[in-house]
């Protein structure tokens, strides 16, 4: 079968798997992904789709195990190794590394020299390095006022009268009311006069002016 024929029927299995279960592997770590094929086939095909990058073909091994073609990844001396396991080939991640090797995995048997048989998916992916901020101390810059009763302080203590620095709020109101007291006592004399003046008018008739003697002998004898 041609390259681009399985690369395109890989991209189009694949792709209803990238919402598959995530396997997290440690930087440097081994790992191992096992696929199982559905159906015997004349040849088996592993395959892997790195991040950011296109298809690799990792290798093509008989259905007994052996391999027949290998990718440029693949060997004792590379990185990736396959091995048959029963029923199920094995590839093994020797020292994993994030950026090279996050991907999916799966392998495929070739069935009738024109069919593909694809395994289960494995999606591998490295560990997400959590970086903790030192925590933030946020200085308040309000400053809290409290205010404290103070006691009046009056300078002569000898005085019977209270200092007029003293208790303001007491001696306006004071005065206020001594103001209305005055300004009523005012109108009460006022109207009270008033009344008198014209309930006894007698008083305030106007007295004739008294002559003087020699005035009145003078007109006596005229």
């Amino acid at each position: 079968m041609d390259q681009k024929v399985i690369q395109v029927l890989l991209l189009l299995f694949l792709c209803p798997q990238i919402h598959s279960a995530v396997e997290t592997v440690g930087e440097g770590q081994l790992k191992k992904v096992k696929c199982t094929l559905p159906s015997k086939g004349t040849i088996v095909f592993w395959f892997r789709v790195v991040e950011d990058q296109d298809m690799e073909f990792i290798g093509s091994f008989a259905p007994g195990g052996s391999l027949k073609i290998a990718g440029d990844n693949y060997g004792n001396d590379k990185n990736l190794v396959v091995v048959k396991q029963s029923d199920d080939f094995v590839l093994t991640v020797k020292s994993f590394n994030k950026k090279s090797d996050s991907g999916m995995y799966t392998c495929a048997a070739l069935v009738s020299g024109n069919t593909l048989s694809f395994g289960q998916v494995t999606q591998l992916q490295g560990q997400i390095r959590t970086t903790t901020k030192p925590p933030v101390i946020q200085v308040s810059t309000t400053r809290q006022t409290t205010t404290t009763p103070t006691s009046c302080h009056c300078s002569n203590k000898d005085k019977s009268g209270p200092s007029l620095f003293c208790a303001p709020i007491i001696l306006g109101p004071l005065a206020g009311g001594c103001g209305l007291l005055l300004l009523l006592l005012i109108i009460t004399i006022l109207y009270c006069n008033k009344i008198r003046t014209r309930r006894c008018p007698h008083h305030y008739k106007r007295k004739p002016r008294m002559m003087a003697p020699e005035k009145q002998l003078t007109d006596r004898y005229v």
